[in-house]
């Protein structure tokens, strides 16, 4: 059976070293390959599959920034960490300008080296996925973009509703692509040739939502200078979306229903009704059942609407489809202004994963659309990125330190991020250079 752990080439001339480092690697459930010299690491790199190279920089003849470099250029999907002595920022710096994702300083306990495997890991599993993402994918239906479990459950679910004439309630948050799955639902039903009209429920007025949604005859009322269908007869034939049907009044919940029941609307102002054949989807992002039961929604409406439910996830529990989504919308953005799409870092990709998304799709479109139009380079960086997401993607900390030591260890991870750029580093962290200079020399971090 293949063996899908992660692999990692450790390089030292130590040969207690190396033993410690392969010591600590398995026991984590790492495997683990070995090599004395560069040369010897080359040819491991070239026949085996390595996912993290750890070398020291300070070997007899070729040193460890040879290897970085050799990886580099040769291993897109391998990444390197460097084992230095040099404990201040400037020389951990220095070593990761050689191309390194990050760095461990001489001492270190294990628990050091398997934060640091695990932290170096992370971003370059989140690299793949990110450049795997960025291959042309076919979306599940209609602008709905993602390979997640409840995606392709919801992909499932429009193939089922779209073969019944049935009543659809989609329930979930702003922004998660409720009207998206309607319209999937239509073009894939035998009503595609039809018309599919969405009615945004809470954006009319009340005294005008009777009006839209039935029609009115000429005179029926003032203002009314013709006759006029609404969007049931306009979607004779197909079908209704009503987006937010939640806002509706109780009085215009009765005429709904009777429109479910009789299959017949009344405009306005006539005294016959006509026959319409349409089918009614519709949306809500509250709990209906619990409006009923407060006497906010009619109970046997809500019957007549949830003959089938789907519940549509947030976008914080489709985090495999976060990349998927941001490089739809940078494509999708750049080719407007006809420009090539920038790509992201591994930086801006993790805060963009790790940031809660309260706006679910809606927002995280927005965002990308801003980033494109906005930024002039080639890559989209952390500094980039709206300060409510820096400031939002909180990085996990074990809690045996003191507030200073994490100050510390925030502000040097900071300042590897941007390259000891402390312009960037400072704009980050929210103070002004000044500022960060008095902070690295009373933490006495060489700057």
């Amino acid at each position: 059976m293949p063996d899908n752990r992660d692999c990692i080439l450790i390089v030292d001339d130590a040969p207690a070293t190396l033993e410690l480092l392969r010591r600590n690697l398995l026991s984590a459930g790492y495997r683990v390959l070995m090599a004395s010299s560069v040369a010897e690491a080359t040819r491991t790199l070239e026949n085996n599959h390595v996912d993290l190279v750890i070398t020291d920089l300070k070997m007899p003849g070729l040193g460890g920034e040879h290897l970085v470099r050799h990886v580099r250029e040769n291993f897109s999907d391998t990444e390197v960490m460097i084992i230095t002595g040099y404990p201040s920022v400037k020389g951990a710096v220095e070593a990761v300008k050689t191309g390194a994702e990050d760095y461990l300083a001489k001492p270190f306990t294990e628990e050091e080296l398997l934060s640091t495997v695990e932290r170096t890991l992370r971003k370059l599993h989140i690299r793949k996925v990110a450049h795997e993402s960025s291959k042309p994918r076919v979306s599940v239906s209609h602008g709905l973009v993602g390979e997640s479990r409840a995606m392709v459950r919801i992909g499932e679910f429009i193939s089922k509703a779209a073969l019944t004439p049935a009543t659809v309630l989609i329930s979930g948050e702003s922004g998660t692509g409720k009207e998206l799955v309607a319209r999937a639902i239509h073009y894939r039903s035998k009503r595609a040739a039809a018309p599919f009209v969405p009615v945004n429920c809470g954006a009319i007025p009340e005294e005008l939502l009777e009006s839209e949604l039935f029609g009115h005859i000429k005179g029926a009322f003032t203002g009314a200078t013709e006759t006029r269908a609404g969007f049931f007869q306009t979607a004779d034939g197909g079908t209704i979306f009503l987006d937010e049907i939640s806002e509706t009044s109780l009085s215009m919940q009765v005429k709904l229903l009777r429109v479910l029941q009789d299959k017949e609307v009344c405009m306005i102002g006539s005294t016959r009704t006509r026959k319409v054949d349409v089918r009614i989807l519709a949306s809500t992002n509250k709990d209906l059942s619990a409006l009923v039961k407060k006497g906010l929604f009619r109970e046997d409406l809500f019957y007549r609407i949830n003959v089938i439910m789907v519940d549509l996830p947030p976008l914080r529990e489709r985090e495999d489809d976060i990349f998927l989504l941001i490089r739809h919308f940078a494509k999708k953005f750049a080719e407007e202004l006809g420009r090539p799409a920038p790509m992201f870092s591994d930086g801006a990709l993790q805060v963009l994963r790790k940031y809660h998304w309260p706006g679910n799709v809606r927002e995280l479109e927005n965002v990308v659309q801003r980033l494109i139009v906005m930024t002039d380079g080639d890559i989209i960086d952390v500094p980039d990125l709206p300060s409510l997401m820096r400031f939002s993607a909180r990085q996990a900390v074990t809690l045996n330190h003191t507030l200073a030591e994490v100050e510390v260890e925030y502000i040097r991870s900071v300042l590897l991020s941007v390259n000891n750029n402390k312009t960037n580093a400072a704009k980050i962290l929210g103070i002004d250079r000044k500022t960060l200079r008095e902070k690295l020399q009373k933490a006495k971090l060489s700057s």
